[in-house]
């Protein structure tokens, strides 16, 4: 996927329009209009601000394939990106988010071993 589509996608998935993206990243909208239509492309620096404002990596933007070699904290950035908003909420509604995730997690487990 080109870059143009990438950063579209990525920053409707952050709920962002693109005057916020602009103002993450120090430009105008005029220019974040121009890279999603693919007019223009990000430089290296912008690509860094990019990925920096739209909490994904470099790579992402690029539309490289991750590699299968995440840390720890890679996950532990992948499930709380706005870990604020997690830590907000009331103790009961945390713990219901936590449950679920790990009832997910044991379904998937038992769907892999099912399938071998």
């Amino acid at each position: 996927m080109a870059v143009s589509n990438n950063i579209k996608r990525i920053r409707k998935l952050n709920n962002l329009y693109q005057k916020e993206l602009a103002d993450k990243v120090g430009t105008s909208s005029q220019v974040i209009s121009n890279w999603e239509r693919g007019y223009t492309k990000p430089n290296d620096e912008d690509l860094i601000s990019l990925a920096d404002a739209l909490n994904c990596s470099v790579d992402e933007l690029l539309g490289r394939e991750p590699k299968h070699n995440e840390t720890s904290d890679d996950f532990d950035a992948f499930m709380f990106k706005d870990k604020e908003a997690f830590d907000s909420l009331p103790d009961d509604v945390k713990k219901e988010l936590i449950r679920e995730i790990n009832e997910k997690i044991e379904f998937l487990k038992y769907k892999q071993n099912k399938d071998k």
